[in-house]
């Protein structure tokens, strides 16, 4: 994304206040606009009105967990071109087969580095760099 292009739409997904606020804090460093929604439910009614370039989605959640969110998003037209990046504690075979077949693209287990979440955008949104840094080594 060139300086003059709007910010990165980040949304962040996840039911600990602390895993929103430390993601918003590494990426809004990073210059990315973070949307944050506390569950399943939460995220879909904003991906309908931000449109983000990217979502991380905690696993385990109440009510609409992240693999059922994932599955919506992916399966709706208008969506499912954007990249979805699993983010979980637990970190099985299983686990992770899982969110390959709701359509994840990628699975990051927390906790996670600041150098994991923006490495994670830049594989799946290519032109992505972050502010004031180079480019990420691949």
């Amino acid at each position: 994304m060139d300086a003059q292009a709007e910010p990165l739409k980040v949304m962040v997904v996840d039911d600990s206040r602390t895993i929103r606020r430390t993601a918003e804090s590494l990426l809004s460093k990073a210059g990315c606009e973070v949307i944050t929604a506390v569950d399943g439910f939460d995220a879909l009614a904003r991906i309908a009105d931000t449109h983000p370039h990217i979502i991380f989605v905690d696993v385990m959640m109440p009510r609409l967990d992240g693999y059922q969110t994932c599955a919506l998003v992916k399966n709706n037209p208008a969506f499912s071109a954007i990249p979805v990046i699993m983010l979980s504690s637990r970190d099985g075979l299983f686990d992770r087969a899982k969110g390959r077949i709701v359509g994840s693209e990628q699975y990051l287990t927390k906790p996670f580095s600041r150098e994991e979440l923006l490495g994670a955008i830049q594989a799946h949104v290519p032109d992505f760099v972050p502010a004031g840094a180079a480019p990420l080594a691949s």
